[in-house]
């Protein structure tokens, strides 16, 4: 693919990404396409190919088949090219526990190639605007797991990069460390138009963040677009109901004609109400002539989980969580 032709797309263009190991299809054909300055959110269960395809964007991995290119490179002949134009940060990424995030920080710069007076004024730099200052001098082995994520965001924007993936960034943080590192991609994306590729299973994350978003599902891509649109394609809003243990299949039959089934787990029906939310009393009223008794009920207005559901069937919280051990990824 030629550097002429990726530099009239957008920063980040995959063409039926194939990755294979063994027998098992990780990317089975992704196509996308992000835009310059634009937050895309990769969305999916554990196992579902999201890490595969960022090794392969990233140039860890090389693809078994298609092509890719990031800031106009193709990723397969152009990897060291690609490299000098990306910062990575992974949600597996080791950090040298005995070092402080300054020495880090002054060892990545040399690693760039930056120059001694260069790199300590671009430490510095980072290290305020990811709220490091204080803690620069501390061995990073003290570091609790927001800061080692802030930290390890620092390091990938050292070469200050037009191009940032993010593999999970908040996966084991605490509440308020997340929002601080939310924070932090807006204002990167914002004021300094960095794009990023990021690949979260926080449904959460990916409303908050993305200006557009993937979902992919056993390595292929099942719905794309803005938040927005793709939970207003759902519509309907969904009606969450608890009746006792086998008494599923009768609560959906009293509810027919009000709503149709959505998946859900066991001991909860779930219908996306025709007639909207007014429709939830009729719901109430039907269960009650049928003899069924309510332990709880919820409404919800369409959620990115709703757009996971629709495309596969079933939910995007709640899939199975183990890692990938056949294929030696750790997560997705």
């Amino acid at each position: 693919m030629s550097v002429e032709m990726n530099q009239q797309r957008g920063p980040i263009v995959a063409e039926g990404l194939v990755r294979e190991f063994g027998e098992i299809r990780a990317v089975d054909g992704v196509d996308l396409e992000v835009a310059g300055g634009e937050v895309f959110g990769f969305l999916g269960p554990n196992g579902a190919g999201k890490s595969t395809t960022v090794r392969i964007l990233t140039t860890l991995l090389r693809p078994t088949g298609g092509r890719a290119s990031v800031a106009g490179f193709d990723v397969v002949d152009d990897a060291a090219l690609v490299r000098a134009s990306i910062g990575v940060a992974l949600q597996d990424a080791s950090i040298d526990p005995l070092m402080t995030g300054r020495e880090l920080l002054h060892l990545q710069a040399t690693l760039y190639g930056i120059g001694r007076r260069a790199g300590r004024e671009r430490s510095n730099e980072l290290l305020e605007r990811v709220g490091l200052t204080e803690a620069a001098d501390r061995l990073v082995g003290g570091y609790s797991g927001g800061m080692r994520r802030r930290l390890d965001l620092a390091l990938a924007l050292m070469h200050e990069p037009s191009v940032l993936f993010l593999d999970e960034p908040t996966t084991g943080l605490d509440p308020m460390s997340r929002v601080n590192l939310w924070d932090e991609v807006r204002r990167l994306n914002s004021e300094l138009g960095t794009t990023v590729f990021l690949t979260t299973q926080y449904l959460e994350e990916a409303d908050e963040l993305a200006h557009r978003v993937a979902i992919i599902d056993a390595g292929r891509i099942v719905r794309e677009g803005a938040p927005a649109t793709l939970k207003a394609q759902v519509g309907l809003p969904t009606l969450l109901v608890d009746v006792d243990p086998g008494a599923e299949d009768r609560a959906r039959s009293a509810m027919a004609t009000i709503g149709e089934p959505r998946p859900t787990r066991a001991g909860r029906v779930a219908i996306g109400l025709f007639e909207g939310a007014s429709s939830a009393a009729d719901a109430v009223r039907a269960l009650d002539a049928a003899g069924i008794a309510i332990h709880y009920m919820e409404l919800n207005t369409p959620t990115l989980d709703d757009v996971f559901a629709e495309a596969t069937g079933r939910r995007l919280e709640g899939a199975d969580a183990s890692a990938d051990v056949t294929t030696g990824e750790s997560g997705s």
